[in-house]
């Protein structure tokens, strides 16, 4: 079954199996970057807004930045269940195995579900000692709980809308996804300003925004999905929690989930650590500096994901030379954007932090810590095409190791042990990222190269001596 059709205003759904791999990728990157762009835009409008009120600004972002982490573990559980399921999905209808693929969407939806509860509970009773834990101040707390408490009922939302739209694109249909994050986005942007500063609810406003805008999409991802438009319909009635298909997917997600999780482990050891060298003011850059991180990255990560389906259908329906062709075309493509990023970065590093705040002592503060921060940023794109190609196909234990490797084993050891050495006090903090990504981006991509290249030529040998 080919998949060219056209699905009225939802766009051309894009077939894996022929035409050039090269634009498949692109085709499928292209609307999840500008999807990946606008769901930064969630967080980022709202940074943008708060870092900019009169007179409380730069607290107000260290409380939001200490929010962070949750924000984060928020996510890892939905990528544990989303970007988890989609590659199982991709190989599965690639095998022409539509009602496995049906089946694995389902059991994902039931999971995230019953994490996005559990988490909105836990989070709400213990959020206090969890703020203080994270380097919160008492001029700090206030707004970090505001913030917290009220996005956090919002919990739900987010689990569907960003745990479901994984399966919107491994079928084939990006610009719907696309259009998932568009609607919430728009909705962020439009509220921020009404409700932090026309209503003067400060950050209270901001999390309102934020949750009411993924209710938005979690409903548009429901009903495409339910809906007649889509290939691998989600369907509830009758179901009954299949645990092996569970494990299957948790096992395949650990490895985003890994990656998300120890995010919001290095959050917390950099402003637990910012906030004893430093106090609140290196907080507020560290929140900004993330900030600045996540727009730089999300343009690779969209070309990754492009990619992973496409990888995922043709490893899947056993044809190498597209799945090699795939690979190389998604590191070349990251290894460009990571070169040029970190030149504008370096070249112009005052006015991506006035983005978020014009203080002058926190703009002092934040230009050489951006300077460190972003050496040698050229690696992330090693590190995320490794991790792609593990998680397309569906190889979990490696792409969790390298996970680990780079977050829990080099930054968050280094974040704790770098301030005490040679007196380098908050620029040790700094230094951990660049140093991580070095080794790790190398360790996991020559990895990658050394075991999956040569099962891909073993494949294609045994498919030539079937012919």
């Amino acid at each position: 079954m080919h998949f060219h059709k056209f699905h009225g205003a939802g766009g051309r759904q894009v077939d894996f199996s022929t035409g050039s791999v090269r634009q498949n990728i692109l085709a499928v990157a292209a609307p999840m970057l500008v999807a990946q762009v606008l769901n930064l835009l969630y967080n980022i409008v709202d940074r943008i807004y708060i870092g900019k009120i009169p007179g409380e600004g730069t607290l107000a972002l260290a409380g939001l930045g200490l929010c962070f982490p949750v924000v984060t573990l928020i996510t890892a559980f939905a990528n544990l269940f989303g970007v988890g399921g989609a590659p199982l999905c991709s190989i599965a209808r690639g095998q022409k195995n539509e009602e496995g693929a049906r089946r694995i969407m389902a059991n994902a939806y039931f999971m995230l579900l019953a994490c996005g509860v559990v988490l909105t509970v836990v989070g709400i009773l213990f959020h206090k000692p969890l703020l203080y834990l994270f380097g919160a101040s008492d001029a700090t707390y206030p707004y970090a709980a505001a913030y917290m408490t009220i996005y956090l009922l919002g919990t739900v939302f987010v689990m569907t809308s960003l745990g479901l739209n994984p399966y919107i694109n491994s079928q084939g249909f990006a610009n719907i996804g696309m259009l998932t994050v568009l609607l919430g986005a728009v909705a962020n942007i439009v509220l921020d300003p009404i409700l932090i500063f026309g209503l003067g609810m400060g950050v209270r406003g901001a999390a309102v925004a934020t949750i009411f805008s993924q209710f938005l999409s979690a409903v548009w991802v429901l009903r495409f999905l339910t809906g007649p438009k889509a290939e691998l319909r989600l369907v509830l009635r009758g179901f009954r929690p299949d645990w092996s298909c569970i494990k299957r997917i948790i096992a395949l997600g650990t490895s985003s989930f890994v990656m998300s999780f120890t995010d919001s482990l290095v959050q917390v050891a950099c402003n637990a650590t910012l906030m004893t060298f430093g106090g609140d003011l290196y907080v507020s850059v560290m929140t900004v500096i993330n900030s600045v991180r996540q727009i730089a990255q999300t343009p690779v990560m969209a070309i990754t994901d492009g990619a992973s389906p496409v990888i995922g259908y043709n490893y899947g329906a056993g044809d190498v030379p597209r799945v090699r062709g795939a690979i190389r075309f998604m590191t070349q493509l990251g290894f460009g954007y990571t070169l040029l990023i970190w030149g504008l970065i370096s070249l112009f590093p005052a006015f991506f932090i006035q983005i978020f705040n014009h203080e002058a002592d926190l703009l002092a503060a934040a230009v050489p810590s951006l300077h460190i921060y972003f050496f040698g940023f050229v690696m992330m794109a090693f590190q995320f095409s490794g991790q792609s190609v593990f998680k397309s196909l569906n190889k979990p234990k490696r792409a969790i190791f390298f996970s680990l490797l780079r977050k829990a084993i080099i930054v968050v050891p280094l974040t704790l042990i770098l301030p005490h050495l040679a007196g380098l006090g908050v620029n040790g903090v700094f230094l951990a990222e660049p140093i991580s990504n070095v080794i790790g981006g190398l360790a996991c991509y020559i990895t990658m190269r050394l075991t999956v290249m040569p099962e891909l030529r073993a494949m294609e040998a045994r498919s030539k001596a079937a012919v």
